[in-house]
């Protein structure tokens, strides 16, 4: 059940992550070095089955995009 929810949220990340790079006209490419990672690594960030994601990661991708990380249990 935790995996099946783990993999949902990813999906629902990558999706944003991605909105938020099209909206801000952001490549991959530029994501990765705004990150200070690799583009490999911002493949695998936005691949919505690949549910392995720390919140370095998350805080990482947020602050690029000029985003504010918000987690909260619900």
């Amino acid at each position: 059940m935790a995996e099946a929810e783990a993999t949902a949220l990813k999906r629902i990340l990558a999706y944003q992550i991605k909105q938020e790079m099209e909206l801000r006209n952001i490549s991959k490419t530029a994501l990765a070095k705004r990150m200070k990672t690799s583009r490999s690594s911002v493949d695998r960030l936005l691949d919505p089955k690949n549910s392995s994601i720390t919140l370095l990661t998350l805080e990482s991708v947020a602050v690029a995009l000029g985003k504010k990380l918000k987690l909260q249990f619900a």
